[in-house]
């Protein structure tokens, strides 16, 4: 079922504005007992960025609070939540929770687009700023103002329930859910924990690589008797046990071991080195029904879009449409939040009418007793077993033969006839790190999938997860991989998606079509296809590629929702899915996908791939970060074997490079995507990154 068509006439505007203000009127005069958001406490409202004007929007202020919230856990909209019908009650019935939430929104209301950028904070943290304005600096924390100078109001609000703020970053944004008990009794189950380190330490938090903000389950005994911490170097090494008398649950920091006990932390005699994965199975107590963040962003998303000022609402009436994104963590919670169901709110009205889930290749891990949604939900070195991966990832309805029966991320708000228009975003990283060609190829990888028509899927090609700041210097540090982290920037690609978003939401303007590697095409190929160019002294991608694979965890675990009980650990493996990279020309570059200015006019080999170097598990998959290896600046200077062309060899001078990168940029802007507004400063920036890679040496 197709999505309802939304028209834009005056006369459908006035009606919406209409329909917003009764809502919010409704809901204000709701009794507790019938409310979502019950109550509002707003503890700040303060100038953004130093009282600073953006365009015609004009100045711009920060408001935070406390959302709280209820649901009712008998309401089909609820019961998926994992455990909500072992938590607690109140007087009415309602399961209750809090969050924070800060927005930041135009001073003057009318000036502002009407439009809500609601942000799923990864770790507590709100990234959008910073992601996609550019030139951000503590000195000047609006950068150049994208965001701001649109008059889009930002929102942010706690979903992670596993975290506890520091006295470090007070400011970060928290939820607070309860815990679930069986008859008034304590729950226990199965944990396993995994972390690496890229220091020696003494001592880890449980949890330590779910999030550092995590204190993580307790175990329910301080006593190791029975448990196995183990070792490895590679991710596919047998573990070696670590003897019970050289680890303990205790923290180590300031006691040498044994150390002072504690069940939330973990010791090891001689300390945890950088060379190794380590893992621990315990048993666990108390979990926390964490899928109530997945009502949270529901609930307190269609209070600010539809509640008035009456209720507390601080942006009563300001609001037309709502778009929701998320980046990495927070972009695979979105498409969780998409796949069970909660774009559909307890008024049965849509929340969200666009997303823009960004390099979340996967699912998250929230929906689960003992969940650990900070995880990475696998890369091929790390916290590669744990639950994301699983089917479906596809938008579109398909039949998984591993678990026989079709699913598709779109089934229930297709059911509700509340799906949102999708720009989905991800790197190469995803390819080869987190599952990407499962997004867009059946489960057995024989054949590209058409994509829905409220859905759209752009491969920044040839780039790494977290991308590289357009007026970054090139990078000079390895870091604990062989290669350069990869220097392709896809920001300004990623702005002109976001805008494309905002018209096909506000105005139906479709956006751009899809970009990504495609089997038919060959541009997506067999892992072991890809055709990298021999590079002296590059240790090629061969063994590090990810490989997706279906679990057993136990009985009582929903693969299909990543939800349920886990009760095998670390999971049995049942069959392995197809390993499809994308493929690359002479130069090692991306030849599908949305290719970047800097990837049409490059400057070396970008690729969505690095290797750890020595004392880091060397030859593993560096996690997350890709590779930038220069080209030669002169032909006298190309190592042999090196069948790349310099740099002078493919430009000749400064001004070659400066026509060549000009070309791309026309060419990107003419396609949408890349916004005209943004071609002089990717032209002046690439410029200075030639210059840098050149050392002058070219005239």
């Amino acid at each position: 079922m197709k999505p309802k068509p939304r028209t834009f006439s005056p006369a459908n505007r006035l009606r919406e504005l209409l329909l917003v203000s009764a809502s919010g009127l409704l809901l204000g005069l709701l009794s507790p007992a019938e409310a979502r958001i019950t109550k509002i406490t707003v503890s700040s409202t303060l100038p953004a960025y130093g009282g600073a004007a953006f365009g015609s929007v004009g100045a711009y202020e920060f408001v935070t609070g406390i959302a709280f919230g209820e649901v009712d856990p008998g309401d089909e909209r609820n019961r998926i939540i994992q455990d909500i019908e072992l938590a607690p009650r109140n007087a009415r019935g309602r399961v209750e929770y809090s969050t924070k939430f800060q927005i930041l929104k135009p001073v003057d209301k009318s000036k502002g687009n009407h439009m809500m950028l609601f942000e799923i904070v990864n770790r507590g943290n709100e990234l959008d700023p910073g992601f996609f304005n550019i030139g951000v600096t503590a000195a000047n924390p609006q950068g150049d103002g994208f965001l701001e100078n649109q008059g889009l109001t930002l929102v942010w609000a706690g979903w992670q329930a596993d975290l506890v703020a520091p006295a470090s970053n007070p400011g970060l944004i928290t939820m607070s859910v309860p815990t679930a008990t069986q008859n008034g009794q304590t729950i226990t189950g199965v944990v396993r924990s995994e972390w690496t380190v890229n220091a020696p330490v003494s001592t880890q938090n449980i949890l330590a690589e779910s999030s550092s903000n995590t204190p993580g389950y307790a175990s329910v005994t301080t006593d190791n008797a029975g448990l196995t911490l183990t070792m490895r170097v590679h991710q596919d090494d047998p573990r070696t046990p670590v003897p019970n008398s050289d680890w303990a649950f205790a923290d180590c920091t300031i006691t040498p071991f044994p150390g002072v006990p504690n069940a939330r932390k973990v010791c090891l005699k001689n300390g945890f080195d950088t060379n190794h994965i380590y893992e621990l199975v315990y048993t666990a107590k108390d979990p926390i029904v964490m899928g109530l963040g997945l009502a949270a962003i529901r609930d307190v998303a269609s209070f600010f879009h539809r509640a008035n000022s009456i209720a507390g609402n601080p942006i009563a009436g300001a609001i037309h449409y709502t778009l929701l994104n998320g980046i990495s963590q927070s972009g695979r919670l979105l498409r969780t939040y998409l796949n069970l169901g909660f774009n559909l709110d307890d008024d049965g009205q849509q929340v969200f009418d666009g997303m823009q889930p960004h390099i979340g290749a996967v699912e998250n891990y929230i929906n689960i007793r003992f969940s650990q949604p900070g995880r990475l939900a696998g890369t091929q070195h790390t916290e590669k077993q744990y639950p994301g991966p699983d089917s479906p990832l596809t938008y579109a309805r398909r039949l998984d033969p591993l678990l026989g029966e079709p699913r598709g991320l779109l089934d229930r708000c297709t059911r509700t006839n509340t799906c949102p228009k999708i720009i989905h975003t991800m790197s190469d990283i995803e390819y080869w790190e987190s599952s990407g060609a499962g997004d867009t190829t059946d489960p057995r990888g024989r054949f590209d999938l058409q994509q829905p028509p409220n859905v759209r899927i752009y491969q920044f090609s040839s780039t790494q997860h977290g991308g590289f700041s357009p007026v970054a210097p090139l990078p000079t540090s390895t870091g604990i991989c062989e290669q350069l982290p990869n220097a392709n920037t896809y920001t300004y690609n990623i702005r002109a998606l976001l805008v494309a978003l905002e018209e096909w939401v506000a105005a139906g303007r479709m956006p751009p079509d899809s970009r990504f590697s495609l089997l038919h095409d060959k541009s997506l190929v067999p892992v072991g296809s890809v055709k990298l160019p021999a590079i002296l002294g590059v240790t090629g991608p061969q063994g590090i590629f990810n490989t997706r694979f279906a679990y057993f965890r136990g009985p009582q675990y929903d693969t299909d929702d990543i939800s349920g009980i886990i009760a095998v650990e670390p999971p049995t493996p049942i069959a392995m899915y197809p390993v499809l990279a994308p493929q690359v020309n002479s130069d090692g570059n991306d030849i599908g996908g949305l290719r970047s200015h800097i990837l049409q006019a490059p400057l070396g080999t970008y690729t969505g791939w690095n290797v750890r170097r020595a004392g880091f598990s060397q030859g593993d998959a560096c996690d997350l970060t890709g590779s930038y290896i220069p080209f030669a600046i002169t032909k006298a200077q190309r190592q042999a074997g090196d069948t790349r062309p310099s740099l002078e060899e493919r430009y000749s001078s400064a001004a070659g490079y400066v026509n060549a990168v000009t070309t791309a940029v026309n060419k990107l802007v003419s396609e949408r995507l890349m916004l005209a507004s943004d071609a002089p400063g990717a032209i002046a920036n690439a410029t200075a990154w030639f210059t840098q890679a050149s050392k002058g040496m070219l005239p």
